[in-house]
């Protein structure tokens, strides 16, 4: 369920298969494959990096984003989501959802993510496989009731759900498997990983960090 699902650090993960796919593509190795199609999920430097992106990105390469990251791209195909919308990109079909904040603020009342930055997750269909990336995001309602075979879940707390809330949001996500992301750089550690892998229900594969 989990090949060719590539973890490349922090929310960094490169999808082999009919296209090359790549969701938050940041601190690449300046060999790292062509890509296809680029999903962003938000404009923070630790998902959208112009620098990163052009190590990959081709003349027929398709970056997808919200407009916060479709705005400050130049020189390539560009797709504008929002929470909700669903795409056809080339032969594959991605559906962004919501990812905010609910308990996680930089000041009182002030969300690192708001709900209303229009931030996103997305669920990329592709060769019979759904693989859900949460973005940076609590667990929230919107969550309930996705069914998708890989879920791929941040884990670090601070900005985004810890190992422990991520364990609590796969009870109301319909997953075969998921895979934790979001730690071991600048935030985070793998025993965040190893502790959504313990409490959570269904089977969690950590995967090792590849360096291309």
């Amino acid at each position: 369920m989990v090949e060719n699902i590539h973890w490349l650090g922090h929310d960094s993960f490169r999808i082999e298969g009919t296209h090359t796919v790549y969701l938050d593509p940041w601190k690449l190795a300046d060999d790292a494959p062509p890509a296809d199609i680029v999903l962003v999920t938000h404009d923070h430097h630790d998902h959208f990096d112009m620098g990163d992106i052009r190590k990959i990105a081709g003349p027929d390469t398709v970056i997808v984003g919200p407009k916060a990251v479709t705005d400050r791209v130049s020189g390539h195909e560009t797709l504008t989501v929002a929470p909700g919308d669903t795409v056809e990109v080339k032969t594959a079909k991605v559906t962004a959802t919501p990812a905010y904040n609910l308990t996680k603020f930089r000041s009182p009342g002030e969300p690192y993510h708001p709900k209303e930055a229009g931030y996103v997750g997305f669920i990329l269909d592709m060769d019979g496989r759904t693989i859900y990336h949460a973005g940076d995001t609590d667990e929230i309602p919107e969550m309930r009731g996705l069914e998708v075979d890989v879920a791929l879940l941040p884990v670090s707390g601070t900005y985004v759900m810890t190992g422990g809330e991520a364990a609590e949001a796969c009870t109301i996500i319909k997953a075969e498997v998921a895979i934790p992301m979001h730690y071991g750089d600048e935030i985070g550690t793998p025993d965040d990983g190893e502790r959504m892998r313990r409490l959570c229900k269904i089977p969690v594969q950590v995967l090792e960090k590849e360096d291309r």
